[in-house]
């Protein structure tokens, strides 16, 4: 199976979560086969050469799209993903953009889902989690569709939701 990890990072958090995940399920697989890629670095459709997707991505502002994923979100909606699985991870604030947080995943999510992509990895909502919205929660708002991570307001428990989600995700592959 090859794995690629794609992410889009400004400030240097979510660059920072993909090296943890790429790390721990290296370790997990007793091998390195988790490719990693800043999307400012390649085009989109280097997706392509991959079975597994693991896609990284920060909500910004008042519920916005990171950057680099911006830049190349036409390009992302006209993917054929089916045959793919794909799991995402993302970076919000929950305390001070509380009414946005990680809604760049949740757009992320439809995106990949509408281009035929086979989801894994919802993370649960727990009471952990503080915050009043959230366009990457499911229907029924006990998960989010992709792992919620907050390194503003919960740094010091990103590394064991890393660990946790990435043992979760190789219990969903095998």
């Amino acid at each position: 199976m090859k794995i690629g990890l794609f992410y889009g990072s400004t400030t240097c958090y979510t660059e920072m979560a993909a090296e943890k995940i790429q790390t721990q399920l290296n370790t997990l697989f007793d091998a390195p086969i988790v490719e990693m890629f800043n999307l400012k670095d390649v085009p989109v459709e280097n997706m392509m050469d991959f079975d597994w997707l693991i896609l990284g991505i920060s909500t910004w502002d008042f519920g916005e799209l990171q950057e680099d994923w911006e830049g190349h979100w036409d390009d992302v909606e006209k993917l054929d993903l089916s045959n793919k699985t794909v799991s995402i991870f993302g970076l919000g604030d929950q305390v001070g953009y509380a009414e946005w947080f990680q809604d760049a995943v949740g757009m992320l999510h439809d995106v990949v889902v509408a281009c035929g992509a086979n989801p894994i990895g919802y993370w649960p909502n727990s009471e952990e989690y503080d915050f009043i919205a959230s366009k990457a929660l499911t229907e029924d708002k006990t998960h989010f569709v992709g792992l919620a991570l907050d390194d503003e307001g919960q740094y010091e428990l990103s590394e064991q939701r890393i660990a946790s989600w990435c043992e979760q995700l190789l219990s969903e592959v095998s």
